[in-house]
């Protein structure tokens, strides 16, 4: 998912629901109108730079790390929101579960890629690690240098370190089930299991393989076994916004969920400093 191969069916055993300990003392917020929807989608386009043909892309789906300190800012986690069970869905290879486990948080992450054993998974972030640096230096412009990340130099050493950090991570956090494998948008797992639901750059970053389709129904899927789901970033490969954004955000409405667009202290990819939360 936000870090794996792009396709693979759940093999996951289902996760108890610990429905009421996942909710939080949050004031229900108020549904989201069609009004404010189109508001939301001019505001995303207006902060968003203009496509341009050259820029980076990727085939498919790649397995890349990031590290909690990188999820804390992109999702604008508080430490009541780290109190309650958190799903991180297509983790992929990031340090994000293993090092929220270190300091006492209850993390399970999801995603196809730990259907593989460590020796698999660590071949395959070898395989395409040059392929996605080579395309992140050469459209150098396309991002923000600076802080969290100073140059592609501190980008790869900054990925390898939180990839390294679930790759150590991974044998004993799959004997505790905190890795599950499985995929979007059919998750094996009980009804409001979680208080919120993560996915960093899955949905909407690969807007051109995933279908409007499968967003929609992936972020109902996620809905249903959270309180609180949260995507970042908004935006797809080449720094433009997605293509399906303003789609997404009418039917999730008109589903009656209720949807906030909000910035965040992260920005990497130039722009891209946006987070959807539903409920």
């Amino acid at each position: 998912m936000s870090t794996t191969e792009a396709s693979g069916a759940s093999t996951a055993a289902p996760v108890a629901n610990s429905g009421q300990g996942a909710q939080r003392e949050t004031a229900e917020r108020p549904r989201t109108n069609r009004s404010q929807v189109a508001n939301t989608c001019q505001s995303v386009l207006a902060l968003t730079p203009t496509f341009h043909p050259m820029a980076y892309d990727l085939d498919e789906v790649v397995p890349w790390g990031r590290s909690f300190a990188e999820y804390q800012a992109m999702f604008d986690l508080n430490d009541t929101d780290l109190q309650v069970p958190i799903l991180g869905c297509g983790d992929g290879p990031d340090g994000f579960n293993a090092e929220a486990t270190k300091a006492g948080h209850s993390v399970v992450s999801i995603d196809p890629l730990y259907a593989s054993d460590v020796k698999s998974i660590e071949r395959r972030i070898d395989q395409v690690f040059d392929t996605v640096m080579n395309q992140t230096r050469a459209n150098s412009d396309e991002f923000v240098w600076g802080t969290p990340i100073r140059n592609p130099d501190h980008l790869a050493a900054t990925r390898t370190t939180a990839m390294q950090h679930f790759l150590e991570d991974f044998p004993k956090g799959s004997a505790d089930s905190r890795y599950i494998a499985g995929a979007l948008p059919d998750l094996d797992l009980a009804d409001g299991s979680f208080g919120l639901a993560l996915c960093s750059h899955y949905l909407f970053l690969y807007s051109k393989q995933i279908s409007p389709e499968e967003h929609i129904a992936s972020l109902r899927e996620l809905c249903r076994v959270a309180e609180e789901v949260r995507v970042f970033p908004l935006l797809e490969l080449g720094s433009r916004p997605s293509r399906h954004l303003t789609s997404v955000l009418r039917k999730l409405t008109a589903a009656g969920h209720a949807v906030e667009v909000r910035l965040v202290s992260y920005e990497f990819q130039k722009r891209g400093n946006q987070m959807l939360a539903i409920r």
